[in-house]
């Protein structure tokens, strides 16, 4: 990006701006960039990956995300009208799939939404606060005595990872499999020389999943695959490699961004003692609004692609059909007409109207299980580990926040404390034992 990214482009009317996410330099400049960008382009067209437009300002981020002419389908087998998806850039996957639901359209969409919608509702996700707890309390034993953690290998890894894996009906015991997989795909740049490593990891991953569909389907056990393995459309099966994508969107959607929210919630708390101690203290009060502004203000998915579906006009702005968009939660988060002191955590924010989990129809359908899950491993720490402190030298954030803002490392110390209970390897196979006997994953219906 250069000191003076943006420039006007009479003939088309509209804003252009140099603009690149995938960069380092937006992570460091993004507060820079975003007002820049609310100021003189709240959508802007970039040249870069091909040209593409980028949402801003949270008023256009919310017409367009909202649009019926805004497309998210990913057309992967060239049958409709060849639409990239939600990546951009766009780079072909290793095996030709959809990245789930969120690269449907409706009907389409709708029908399949349906079917998970029943497993994590806020009845069907409350289900699982004591396996989350249990999980968290096992991942803190391990560490508790010894004054070191860190907190994203040690702990926020592995309870989304565990979590989700019950939720999906496969066995805590494989929660390594994906793991490493499911974040590094995300950190590990398309240059990388460990790119063929991940990849490899992935298709590991892949072939996992789809042996658990194909057991699942001959011997049923509950969970969402198998919702996935007997649900119908007008009478027929879906396609294997839509189920597949539409697992590999669970699996993302329910590790790495959690991750990401916990992490960086941590450190700011790191860095703020005070307000980690009002935190603590006030939390009956405190916690819901705080988790809102720390979604808000870190936004783990910062953003999304799509496709304008039809020549419109929306917010002002002219669209041809065909054209690629970017519309960015992130910067729409800190736009200062909706946010006062919107670069600052306000911890009791009042009316706090984020977008972190998007909106219209492709809304995070998980949004309750994250939540849930964030909450529980910040009361825990703040509760066992209450004077913690991050290592600023040992902290490894991503390179760069163009998919997922995460962070790979956050070791910190504090005063140790005593055990409670078993370690993490004993306490998965008895949590197994109770997602078995308690049918955790069995759906609720008629929640929402």
């Amino acid at each position: 990006m250069s000191s003076n990214p943006w420039s006007m482009e009479p003939h088309r009317e509209r804003s252009r701006y140099q603009f690149d996410r995938h960069t380092p330099e937006y992570r460091f400049r993004f507060e820079a960039i975003t007002e820049e960008m609310h100021a003189k382009c709240p959508i802007a067209w970039s040249d870069t990956y091909d040209g593409h437009w980028v949402a801003a300002g949270n008023r256009e981020v919310f017409e367009l995300a909202r649009c019926p002419h805004v497309s998210n389908d990913r057309d992967y087998k060239n049958e409709r009208r060849g639409y990239l998806g939600i990546t951009i850039p766009y780079s072909a996957p290793v095996i030709p799939l959809r990245n789930g639901i969120l690269e449907m359209d409706d009907p389409e969409h709708r029908v399949f939404r349906a079917v998970l919608n029943p497993y994590l509702s806020p009845s069907a996700v409350s289900r699982w606060e004591p396996f989350i707890d249990e999980i968290v309390r096992a991942c803190l034993d391990e560490r508790i005595e010894s004054g070191r953690i860190d907190f994203v290998d040690d702990l926020a890894n592995i309870v989304p990872a565990v979590l989700t894996l019950a939720m999906l009906g496969i066995p805590l015991r494989k929660w390594a499999v994906y793991n490493e997989p499911a974040h590094a795909a995300v950190y590990t740049p398309p240059d990388s020389p460990d790119r063929e490593r991940v990849q490899n990891l992935n298709m590991e991953m892949g072939m996992d999943l789809m042996s658990n569909l194909h057991e699942i389907r001959e011997d049923p056990r509950p969970g969402l695959i198998d919702a996935l393995a007997r649900m119908e459309i007008d009478g027929h099966k879906p396609e294997e490699i839509d189920l597949l994508g539409i697992l590999g969107l669970l699996i993302g959607g329910g590790f790495d961004t959690t991750t990401a929210l916990t992490a960086h919630s941590l450190e700011w708390l790191s860095q703020h003692p005070d307000d980690r101690e009002t935190l603590s203290r006030e939390r009956e009060t405190l916690l819901n609004s705080a988790t809102e502004e720390f979604l808000r203000y870190f936004t783990p998915a910062p953003g999304d692609g799509r496709t304008i579906a039809e020549d419109c006009e929306v917010a002002g702005q002219q669209f041809k059909e065909g054209e690629r968009l970017w519309l960015s939660w992130a910067m729409a988060n800190r736009d200062a007409t909706v946010f006062s002191s919107p670069n600052e955590v306000v911890l009791d924010r009042k009316g706090n109207r984020h977008l972190s989990f998007g909106l219209g129809i492709h809304r995070c359908i998980g949004s309750n299980v994250a939540r849930t899950v964030f909450k529980r491993m910040l009361i825990a720490v703040l509760d066992r580990m209450p004077d913690f402190h991050c290592d600023p030298e040992g902290a490894v954030h991503y390179e760069t926040i163009g998919l997922i803002q995460g962070m790979r490392k956050l070791p910190a110390t504090f005063t140790p404390g005593p055990r409670w209970g078993a370690g993490l390897d004993e306490t998965i196979d008895k949590l197994q034992q109770m997602v078995h006997e308690q049918r955790l994953a069995a759906p609720v219906t008629g929640a929402r």
